[in-house]
């Protein structure tokens, strides 16, 4: 009578299985008296699969916003494509991390440091997601124009600046939630003032009396400048999150 629910069990989602495996262990170390130590060392391991995904998640938008960038500067439709349907993995990463979280929440049921750096997990998921939402908006803007360009000529180097430091803050990103290292944290607000830079050189050339490229065409670029600056916007958040993680208090840094 065991088999069927045990088969069951090992049939339902990642989630699922992962509650039983943790209940069995418990029942296990119940039954032959085995160290607690054991189930505080499978949670750490936990919280470091966490720690990865997240990781993870940011190497995605990091290169979703790379390849979006080069799409946009080159009028490249497949490769907007790819940008466009690689966000459904992204969306399905970040759904899986969060039910993970709450099902370890409910299991463990942590406090202090540890309950801190869970919620804030949550909250920095959300972040990468959005981020790789603005990657997405990007490249449908590229299918939207195609086969024309959606960037005037002299806004080429602009956008392109904007591009490779969104990358930059990504991948710095990606080393502060890995590393922990609250420095470098803070470092993101000073990397993000580039990015304002830019956005605000963008608007200097739409307002400017000699622009020639219509009402459309001024649309796509205050749009583009958008998602560029809100994508470092999240990744600036998600530092900010880092360092409650670890101080479990907020950056003063503006």
């Amino acid at each position: 009578m065991i088999f069927t629910p045990l088969y069951s069990v090992t049939n339902c989602s990642p989630v699922g299985k992962h509650t039983f495996t943790w209940l069995l262990a418990r029942v296990v170390i119940h039954r032959y008296g085995l160290p607690m130590a054991w189930l505080r060392t499978a949670f750490q391991d936990e919280l470091d699969g966490v720690t990865q995904t997240l990781v993870d998640l940011s190497a995605l938008v990091t290169d979703a916003i790379d390849k979006a960038t080069h799409a946009l500067l080159t009028a490249d439709l497949a490769e907007a494509e790819v940008i466009i349907k690689s966000d459904d993995q992204i969306d399905e990463i970040q759904h899986d991390l969060d039910a993970r979280i709450i099902d370890i929440i409910a299991r463990q049921q942590p406090v202090a440091s540890d309950l801190r750096a869970l919620v804030t997990a949550l909250r920095m998921s959300a972040d990468l997601e959005r981020m790789g939402d603005m990657a997405h908006h990007v490249a449908k803007i590229t299918r939207l124009r195609h086969p024309q360009g959606a960037v005037p000529s002299e806004l080429l180097l602009t956008i392109e600046e904007m591009g490779k430091v969104a990358k930059l803050i990504s991948l710095k990103t990606g080393e502060v939630i890995s590393s922990k290292d609250i420095e470098k944290a803070v470092e993101l607000e000073t990397d993000d003032d580039q990015m304002d830079k830019l956005h605000r050189q963008l608007f200097v050339a739409l307002l400017d009396d000699n622009w020639s490229h219509g009402i459309e065409t001024a649309i796509d670029i205050t749009l583009i400048g958008r998602y560029y600056e809100r994508y470092a916007d999240h990744a600036v958040s998600v530092a900010r999150r880092v360092y409650f993680q670890v101080t479990g208090k907020y950056s003063n840094a503006n």
